[in-house]
């Protein structure tokens, strides 16, 4: 389990190993998280995307070797070259 806080918010992951391949899904929402109740989403994995991701990381950590510092990327379907450019952005606003 990875716990991290932000204001107002706390995210929690939790991996468990599976036995049962869900396959090939469509995602399913269950509740309504405005009626103060809960909602539950599950959706198919994302897979085979972590080499790409792990040389797009690679490549910055090599351009900018930070310490101490903890990379939350939330994304929305953009592009390697994309997360990069977000990456160097936000290393050039680090008054080093």
């Amino acid at each position: 389990m990875s716990t991290s806080h932000s204001p107002g918010l706390e995210v929690l992951e939790f991996t468990f190993p599976g036995s049962r391949p869900a396959g090939a899904i469509a995602p399913v929402l269950v509740g309504v998280v405005g009626s103060g109740n809960l909602e539950v989403l599950l959706e198919p994995a994302a897979r085979g995307f972590g080499p790409i991701w792990q040389a797009v990381l690679g490549d910055f950590h090599q351009r900018h070797p930070l310490a101490g510092v903890r990379i939350s990327i939330n994304d929305m379907g953009a592009t390697p070259a994309v997360v990069s450019l977000r990456l160097d952005q936000a290393a050039a606003e680090l008054s080093l």
